[in-house]
């Protein structure tokens, strides 16, 4: 944790060092993506007849057919989020598609399919946890409670490690010039062994972006709903808190592409170290070859 305390401080001082840089980047490239982000939250309500209830609808229906409890409040809270997700995703992805985005457009897509491959998985083992409870009968309320508390526990781990990795798997797009499989896959390699200081970045950044979604809900969107207009002021609070959502999202870039300076150089280190202690071990064998 140390670790991610002191990476928080460079990142906050090399945003402030670069100032008018890293503002300018906040106005012209990320205030776009930011924008679409904040607006299909707010348009979720708007969106739940058509939309939104037919996801919620297929998610229920998969829920179902894996037989997982409907009386537990931890898969209808999570059939409400994923259906909003899903919703969020399909807003914002026509930003993606932006020429200035094109680079990292096959990881981003990569990204999807591996959040989608971990949501699959855990659900998968749930299923089994649920249904061998079932088939043994201990499917009493205690037993199905226990289990979701423990359910929830696995899935936040599970997203909140995905998250992390495919985070990074962007900047290694970004600064690699790859995209794909590539940077998720280098992505796991260069976090092993420092996921706790990765969760430990993503922490603050996340309740962040998280909070100013929801200022963003109770001034802008709920101001609206009152009042049924858009006013000049009204505009200019649902400008300023996009803008600052977009300087979070780059003060998230930067503890990224500092925490994947970090990792590349204690990579190449250990590479470096064990080549050494390999061609220290090799040399008194090259010696004994050399005097026969």
């Amino acid at each position: 944790m140390g670790m991610a305390v002191w990476i928080v401080r460079r990142s906050i001082n090399a945003f402030f060092d670069g100032y008018q840089s890293f503002t300018s980047i906040a106005a012209l490239l990320v205030f776009p993506v930011s924008a679409s982000v904040l607006l299909s939250q707010a348009l979720i309500p708007f969106a739940t007849p058509p939309l939104l209830e037919a996801i919620s609808l297929r998610l229920w229906t998969l829920f179902q057919a894996a037989r997982f409890p409907a009386s537990a409040g931890f898969f209808s809270l999570l059939n409400v989020k994923l259906a909003q997700t899903v919703f969020t995703f399909v807003s914002t992805l026509p930003s993606s598609f932006l020429p200035l985005y094109r680079s990292i457009l096959r990881t981003h897509l990569f990204n999807s399919f591996v959040v989608l491959s971990a949501n699959a998985s855990t659900f998968a083992l749930l299923f089994l946890v649920f249904n061998a409870v079932d088939l043994l009968g201990l499917s009493t309320s205690n037993v199905v409670l226990c289990l979701s508390a423990a359910g929830a526990v696995l899935y936040s781990v599970v997203v909140a490690n995905t998250t992390v990795i495919c985070n990074l798997a962007i900047v290694v797009s970004a600064t690699d010039n790859c995209g794909g499989y590539l940077p998720v896959l280098k992505a796991c390699l260069l976090i092993r062994g420092r996921v706790m200081t990765a969760l430990g970045l993503a922490l603050p950044a996340n309740l962040g972006m998280a909070a100013v979604e929801a200022l963003f809900q109770y001034r802008v969107v709920r101001q609206y709903n009152l009042s049924g207009e858009l006013n000049s002021s009204l505009f200019w609070e649902a400008f300023s808190i996009t803008y600052f959502h977009a300087l979070l999202v780059v003060l998230d870039v930067i503890m990224s592409c500092m925490f994947f300076k970090i990792c590349r150089t204690d990579c190449h280190s250990d590479w470096e170290k064990g080549h050494g202690h390999h061609g220290e071990e090799l040399e008194p064998e090259d010696k004994v070859t050399l005097h026969v």
